[in-house]
């Protein structure tokens, strides 16, 4: 029941979300085309006026301007974005221009910018009200785009996701000869690789024999060797296996001590790494105990597959058009992305730049790209082979894909369905919510794990997920922050003291800081020390960026705090950024930081024992450089990996529940589980899609196309008649009629009052003292939609999360009281 009930909710939250038209890739309708069109028809009659209105999206607010002419709306045209251009491009260009083609403020949500898209639509309706238009008229002319019908498609392979995984695969199957068909879900390619930092961990020893051996790394090297097998807290007798690879790692440490006998680390002694010190990283970092005393682990094959090929598998995308440091090119360049436990990171090219690389590479080979379209379940034959998919396009219009060669499953994780992490959770327990905030696209909801699921696939690990520890307060996205290499960071609580080893896997920081006050801490930024001639950091300028947006935005925007000099510091951090105002002293500050350079100065970390220390920060230097300060960015944790999915071999083949390869059906990615365990290393995400999408284009490839005979359409049919029978059902609700309260807090106490009738609600009601601009939008806008759509299922606004959440537990409560449950 747990598989089908889940299945039925994903159904519904997709069929919510899935908006627009679907297309080929390549099609999207510009704003300017079509509202100057509709400018010129209405240019003779009448004056025009613009009129503007202001909403929350999700980077930060959206200002629509609409001109009319004669209570017409001739133009839509946005003027304020600060939405990330890739994500919303779709929305941004084709809900102003349908605004004008159907005159009215309500339209589809674009697929993955659901939130930009409602922004989109509050603001003109607001511009709308500053026109004094119809409102109710507006409404009335309502779109909703109409299926068309029903298609069939041929083609050797599906490639379902179009992220790092999905293209990797699609490229290589289609340099080996296969006629290759990706379908994505969201309305921009990428998934969560377009959100990834640009790090890759891989074996390179070519390029650690040119930087130099820290003594905190030896300290590490010689615990390793001291580490004895027989050791229970090692748990080789639940995962027997990995005792090996610790005989190995020793083995190589031994080694390479040998061959570089008589020189110092921290003078001459060459940098060092070994493919059985990267499984053991993986080893530990992923050995995790969950709630009920059972344990987990990665699976050896698997972490050995991916430690082996991942360096190669890098240098495959230089083969595409990626700019690659590696071996002698590489030594410069190493460095350790949060949470990777060793300097073995390589940099990688990140957001729209990769995507548009892997795009390119595609579509050279032929690979046929189709976004805004879902696949709904996987289709076999009577063998049971996997031959194809369904498929929905945004509009509805059901597809039918059939692939002589199968399906590979490249669709990612569940992190952006909270409920489904929380209903399997058994790792976080309280700590996590079904809305805990994440770092995921939208559309990570675990639908390829689910349809996996329904013809009969293993899963495991689905128990625990991974929380990135810096994320937005108020978004739970990376943005809006700036930070260092993870040796050089100094993350302080409220009181600015060091509360943790900064250099510890994610989820020991995440359990860590979600122990503070609201479960924030706050990341010091000193510029990086990692190529001066010091070592020290000697400050950073505004005009710095990081994931593509510059720290003087952050600031002018009240994300992260700045100052020229430690007071300066100290008395930004009186006023709120991100929703928090910690009023850190200036003494506290430079304690913190005098303390953390002697550690660095010592390479030795006496309160948390941090492996590798870097970025003593140079405050002489700083105080005295106008040009230069300090940033502290506000952080919390949220919802970032799953670990948990479908069963896979070496070959990227998924298993079923006896441990056989289902013919016909491979995966890669974040839809897999086992690689990483409970936990995954920062940098081993790049990894590990890579090399597994690789190899799951390389064995489709060599599989032999099969002619297609029948499939199980009718019973599918019959199964999505019956969901459609049940989610009706389960729409129907009764109510005590009358006026229920519920007392919440957002970023301030707040009263909800929501009446019902008998088989609805009918109004909302706030009181709040939420912030003018931020919070007090929301508390107009959120009420309406939920009434509207006589649903909780609407989206948190980015930037007023709390008071979002505030307004959704208030009415869950009230409904809860109304319902009698």
């Amino acid at each position: 029941m747990r598989k089908r009930s889940m299945a039925l909710c994903l159904s519904v939250v997709m069929a919510a979300s899935l908006a627009g038209c679907g297309a080929k890739e390549t099609a999207a309708p510009t704003t300017e085309a079509a509202t100057t069109a509709a400018a010129e028809t209405s240019e003779a009659a009448g004056s025009e006026e613009v009129f503007t209105g202001t909403s929350a999206g999700m980077q930060g607010p959206i200002t629509v301007a609409l001109t009319v002419k004669d209570g017409e709306i001739t133009k839509a045209e946005i003027t304020e974005s600060h939405e990330t251009p890739a994500v919303a491009a779709v929305a941004l260009e084709r809900i102003p221009a349908q605004i004008v083609e159907h005159q009215t403020t309500t339209v589809d949500a674009v697929t993955g910018a659901t939130i930009a898209s409602y922004g989109i639509m509050r603001a003109a309706e607001d511009a709308a009200k500053q026109a004094g238009l119809d409102l109710d008229a507006l409404k009335a002319n309502a779109f909703k785009a109409e299926a068309g019908p029903d298609e069939t498609w041929d083609t050797e392979l599906l490639v379902v996701g179009g992220g790092g995984a999905g293209f990797s695969a699609a490229i290589t199957a289609a340099q080996e000869g296969a006629k290759v068909t990706l379908i994505e879900k969201s309305s921009f390619l990428g998934g969560n690789t377009m959100m990834a930092g640009g790090a890759i961990n891989a074996v390179d020893t070519e390029a650690q024999a040119g930087t130099i051996l820290s003594e905190a790394q030896k300290n590490t090297l010689d615990s390793y060797l001291a580490l004895d097998p027989s050791d229970a807290a090692l748990k080789f007798d639940q995962f027997p296996e990995w005792k090996e690879v610790l005989v190995q790692l020793q083995s190589d440490i031994n080694e390479f001590y040998a061959a570089n006998e008589g020189k110092t680390a921290g003078v001459d002694m060459p940098g060092f790494d070994s493919v059985a010190l990267h499984m053991w990283h993986i080893y530990v970092g992923g050995l995790r105990e969950m709630n009920d005393g059972s344990w987990i682990s990665a699976d050896e094959t698997l972490a050995r597959t991916m430690a082996e090929h991942a360096l190669e598998s890098y240098e495959w995308t230089g083969t595409i058009g990626l700019d690659v440091k590696s071996r002698e090119n590489g030594s410069d360049s190493l460095f350790t992305v949060l949470g990777a436990m060793w300097p073995r990171t390589h940099p990688i090219v990140a957001s729209t730049q990769l995507i548009d690389a892997l795009k390119k590479a595609a579509e050279d080979l032929g690979v046929e790209i189709y976004t805004e379209t879902a696949a709904t379940r996987l289709l076999t034959d009577e063998s049971g082979r996997v031959v194809g998919s369904e498929a929905k396009k945004a509009d509805g219009t059901r597809i039918t894909i059939k692939a002589t060669r199968g399906v590979i499953l490249a669709s990612g994780g569940y992190c952006a369905n909270p409920a489904m992490v929380k209903e399997y959770d058994k790792y976080w327990g309280d700590d996590l919510s079904d809305r805990t905030l994440t770092t995921n696209v939208g559309t990570n909801k675990g639908d390829g794990i689910n349809m996996a699921m329904e013809i009969g696939a293993d899963v495991t690990g689905l128990g625990i997920a991974q929380m990135m520890p810096s994320s937005s307060p108020v978004k739970g996205t990376m943005t809006d922050g700036v930070w260092a290499d993870a040796s050089e960071q100094i993350w302080i609580d409220g009181n600015a003291k060091r509360f943790v080893n900064e250099y510890a896997e994610r989820d020991v920081l995440a359990k860590a800081s979600l122990k503070l006050d609201d479960g924030i801490f706050y990341i010091i930024y000193a510029g990086s020390g990692m190529k001066e001639e010091d070592g020290k950091c000697k400050g950073a300028t505004l005009d710095q960026s990081m994931f593509g947006t510059s720290l003087q935005d952050m600031v002018d925007n009240g994300h992260i705090w700045y100052g020229s000099t430690l007071a300066e510091l100290a008395e930004a951090s009186k006023t709120p950024a991100a929703g928090v105002a910690p009023a850190f002293t200036e003494e506290a500050l430079r304690e913190v930081i005098e303390t953390y350079n002697s550690y660095v100065e010592n390479q030795k970390d006496e309160d948390f024992g941090k492996e590798v220390l870097n970025g003593a920060i140079d405050l002489e230097a700083i105080e005295n450089n106008d040009d230069v300060g300090i940033f502290i960015s506000p952080r919390k944790s949220s919802l970032h990996h799953t670990m948990g999915g479908v069963v896979i071999d070496e070959n990227a083949s998924v298993l079923d529940k006896d441990g056989n390869a289902i013919a016909g059906l491979w995966a890669a990615g974040e839809v897999t589980g086992g690689v990483h365990g409970g936990n995954r290393l920062g940098g081993n995400a790049e990894a590990d899609i890579f090399t597994f999408g690789h190899i799951a284009g390389m064995s489709a490839a060599k599989s032999e196309a099969v002619e297609i005979g029948e499939i199980k359409a009718a019973e599918a049919e019959a199964e999505e008649t019956t969901e459609a029978a049940a989610e009706a059902e389960a729409a129907k609700v009764e109510y005590k009629a009358g006026t229920y309260t519920a007392k919440v807090t957002g970023m301030k106490d707040m009263t909800v009052k929501v009446t019902f009738s008998e088989d609805k609600i009918e109004d909302i009601a706030l009181e709040h003292e939420e912030t003018p601009g931020i919070g007090e939008p929301v508390c107009e806008s959120m009420p309406k939609e939920i009434i509207e759509k006589q649903s909780l299922a609407v989206d948190s606004v980015s930037g007023a999360t709390l008071t979002s959440q505030a307004i959704l537990d208030g009415v869950a409560d009230c409904v809860a009281q109304a319902s009698g449950k």
